[in-house]
Formats: structure tokens, sequence, C-alpha cells
């Protein structure tokens, strides 16, 4: 995403941006109880290059997930490891 960590907490909290100075930022809070249910917050990702994402992304961890989408859908739909999912988007 090109973004950078702009500050880390004490409690393991995490913000991003583009630098100290962009808004919105993203904000990062870890949980100890399991993911129950829908997610709250998509996230859909529009990189330049889905596919080389998509594999930078599994490398790093997600996983694909079938939620329905057709197989000729614009978008590839991930999950994080605690399974939250989001989507990469063709440019």
């Amino acid at each position: 995403m090109g973004y950078q960590i702009v500050f880390e907490g004490p409690q393991g909290e995490v913000a991003i941006a583009k630098d100290e100075f962009s808004h919105p930022g993203m904000t990062f809070l870890p949980l100890d109880e399991p993911k129950h249910g829908k997610s709250r917050l998509h996230i859909e990702l529009n990189p330049d290059d889905q596919d080389a994402e998509v594999k930078r992304l599994i490398g790093l961890g997600a996983g694909r997930v079938d939620i329905g989408q057709p197989t000729n859908a614009g978008w590839v739909v991930l999950a994080d490891p605690d399974g939250n999912e989001f989507c990469v988007l063709a440019p």
C-alpha cells in the first residue's frame, strides 16, 4: 500500500499512513478473543498489480476465501490469519 508505520503503542496497537501528516490512516489493535461472525469492517485494496499483491499477501499469511463471488469477479477475496476478510481489486 505504500504506507509506513507512524505509531506503535504499548498495547501492540499500530497506526499506518502515507506519512505522519497524512489522513486518513489506519490503526490496528490486537484482540484476545477470536472472531465471531461477519467482519464489521471490510477493507478493499486497490493495487497496481492485483496478481503480485495477492501473492505477496498470501506470503504474509493471508488465505483465499470463497464467499460466493463469481469466478470472473474483478476482485480476489482473502482473509487474514484470524479470518477477517478483505478484497484485492483489479486495477
